[in-house]
């Protein structure tokens, strides 16, 4: 804070506080000071004198407020509170200014992080293309020896054949002209001469047209663990990562249990206590009320199923999963399927026993699968959307959808979602 000037101290300060002027008042002499601090001098020393110059009066002078006075020290309280403004200001300014400059940084450390990521992923992936360019290289050469290793393999054998015919002609051609003596004599004394066959070539067994399948299984394979690297793509975190992947679930009524009722085009199933009239079908559910979805799922999906009664189950299963009799054949019973089931409390099931879930109780349950990553997650969705189980495992064949319905009212829909749905 810069110093006052001394004439404004002089003038503007009581010389008995050091403090401004507070209500300033002028006694005779011409002195100033706090009215409050005359008053209090003047009744402790039960004498009426001027503090400073120490000149007497009697009697004691009336005190009155110097409004000019009081003008220029109420004015100078305010260039002090602007003073005390601008000092703030000018403090938040460097504190700002500090922050831009930590931000200036900040983007400077980012730009160097993301252009040390760029060369070294260049460089990486210049190496990773000489790699397969040299890998390839060798492939081909491996697949031309040994193309060249069969083809004089089959060659040899063609040569070996086509001796053995000229060889047989020519024995062919003397025995035919050995028929034709007339003199027996002379056939029975030619014939023992004649030379005996060689022994033939061995069956040829033609290979079925295989010969470098494995080499393209191989290299197939290379190619697919080299996409699921590359090609990977990272977990979905907010509600609308989750909506990009949205799909669209109808339940299929040919698995559908007498006792499922499906509406709204066959999105919506219900409980009901009364058999349906429905043909025979080998999809169908026999025991469980329980139904699959008509789509397949492969690659990545999301999908909420809103539900209401006393217990649903929410669950994926494999198609070959077995629809009559015994209990294990239950959503999540078995190694077919995967199963929420949501009653007052949560239980994830597969195969061998239910595990506990902790979660905030929901009425819309959400989905996310990645098929070829082998997860799957299930939501509580709400307001935000909370992690109830997360499955990691190797999926073997396409997915579907579904849902087991344990009570006569209870319901499950699935919900049709656009990616700019906001809960």
């Amino acid at each position: 804070m810069a110093q006052e000037p001394q004439l404004d101290r002089d003038i503007l300060c009581c010389s008995m506080c050091q403090d401004l002027l507070k209500d300033p008042v002028t006694i005779p002499c011409g002195h100033s000071f706090c009215m409050d601090c005359i008053n209090g001098f003047w009744e402790e020393k039960n004498s009426y004198s001027c503090p400073q110059c120490a000149k007497a009066f009697s009697p004691r002078p009336a005190l009155e407020k110097n409004t000019i006075l009081a003008v220029l020290v109420e004015d100078r309280k305010k260039q002090k509170e602007l003073e005390v403004s601008r000092q703030n200001i000018q403090g938040r300014i460097q504190d700002r200014e500090k922050d831009v400059k930590l931000l200036q940084q900040e983007v400077k450390a980012i730009n160097g992080s993301a252009d040390k990521a760029v060369e070294h992923s260049e460089k990486t992936f210049t190496e990773l293309i000489r790699l397969i360019q040299k890998r390839s290289s060798d492939v081909k050469q491996q697949v031309r020896a040994k193309q060249e290793t069969e083809e004089s393999r089959v060659k040899d054998l063609q040569e070996k054949l086509e001796q053995e015919i000229a060889e047989l002609k020519r024995k062919d051609a003397e025995l035919k002209t050995l028929s034709h003596t007339e003199n027996h004599n002379q056939f029975l004394h030619d014939y023992p001469t004649m030379s005996a066959l060689s022994e033939s070539t061995s069956s040829i067994h033609i290979r079925p047209l295989r010969y470098f399948e494995d080499v393209t299984a191989a290299v197939s394979e290379a190619r697919d663990k080299l996409q699921d690297v590359l090609l990977s793509q990272p977990e979905p975190e907010t509600r609308a990562d989750f909506l990009r992947y949205s799909q669209d679930i109808t339940l299929d009524p040919n698995t559908a249990h007498r006792c499922v009722l499906l509406s709204e085009g066959n999105r919506k199933a219900g409980g009901i206590g009364y058999p349906q009239a429905c043909s025979t079908h080998p999809d169908r559910f026999t025991r469980w009320r329980q139904v699959l979805s008509t789509e397949s799922l492969t690659g990545r999906h999301y999908w909420e199923v809103e539900r209401s009664g006393r217990k649903v189950s929410v669950a994926v299963s494999y198609k070959n999963i077995n629809r009559a009799g015994e209990a294990v054949f239950r959503f999540g019973r078995n190694d077919t399927s995967w199963a929420l089931d949501l009653d007052y409390t949560y239980e994830f099931w597969f195969h061998n026993g239910p595990i506990p879930v902790s979660g905030p109780r929901s009425s819309r349950i959400g989905v996310y699968l990645d098929h070829s990553a082998g997860i799957l997650s299930f939501y509580s969705v709400s307001e935000t959307m909370t992690l109830l189980h997360r499955v990691q495992t190797t999926f073997t064949q396409p997915l579907y959808a579904g849902v087991n319905l344990v009570h006569n009212g209870d319901e499950a829909e699935f919900c049709k979602l656009k990616q700019t749905e906001v809960i």
